[in-house]
């Protein structure tokens, strides 16, 4: 397991932003996918954006236009910027990492390789 850090949530209203951190230690910073899961009541766990060591992302469909994810290579950190926050965005968001490329978690692919931050709740108010 790859101990990660997160911090940034929080509750807004809806239209508003929030912004997630997530600390990785360097080896996985600079070989591993990083990105962000959440996970909602009554719901699967399901991956919400992603970044590999190239920068190039992936997001989910839902999320698209909406939140942007970013790296920050001196400090080992990941962001999750969110912005247009719905109560549907309402969840606990993990940060995850693995060791391949991220687009294998939008196939519902590498789970058992994933290592999970302790989550972060978000609560978006109508």
């Amino acid at each position: 397991q790859v101990p990660l850090e997160e911090s940034g949530g929080g509750s807004v209203q809806a239209g508003g932003s929030l912004r997630l951190s997530c600390t990785a230690p360097g080896y996985a910073f600079r070989s591993n996918c990083l990105g962000w899961f959440r996970l909602a009541p009554g719901q699967e766990r399901v991956p919400v954006a992603s970044i590999n060591t190239d920068d190039s992302t992936s997001y989910a469909d839902f999320v698209k236009g909406r939140f942007t994810i970013s790296r920050d290579k001196i400090k080992n950190q990941v962001f999750l910027q969110m912005s247009g926050l719905q109560p549907e965005d309402t969840a606990t968001y993990y940060c995850a990492t693995m060791p391949f490329i991220c687009h294998r978690w939008f196939r519902g692919e590498g789970l058992d390789y994933t290592s999970w931050g302790q989550g972060t709740q978000v609560t978006v108010s109508p």
